[in-house]
């Protein structure tokens, strides 16, 4: 698989999660706790969180992704 499509993926997931991260805030300083709109701002955010992990887990686990990391 082309690693940049994969760094892509990555970053796409990344942007995502940040956006939603900014959408709660925004709804919650707005909304002043009467919607529900900052709740799920935040549940969005942690199943994307969620989902990115499983992603890059098997993208280690099958080859797609090689970790580096201190002492290789």
């Amino acid at each position: 698989m082309n690693p940049f499509f994969v760094r892509l993926v990555i970053i796409v997931f990344l942007i995502a999660i940040i956006y939603n991260l900014g959408a709660a805030l925004y709804y919650m300083m707005n909304d002043k706790g009467t919607g529900k709109r900052m709740a799920w701002a935040l549940t969005r955010r942690v199943g994307l969180s969620v989902v990115l992990i499983v992603l890059i887990a098997l993208g280690i686990v099958t080859g797609v992704l090689t970790p580096h990391g201190i002492g290789d």
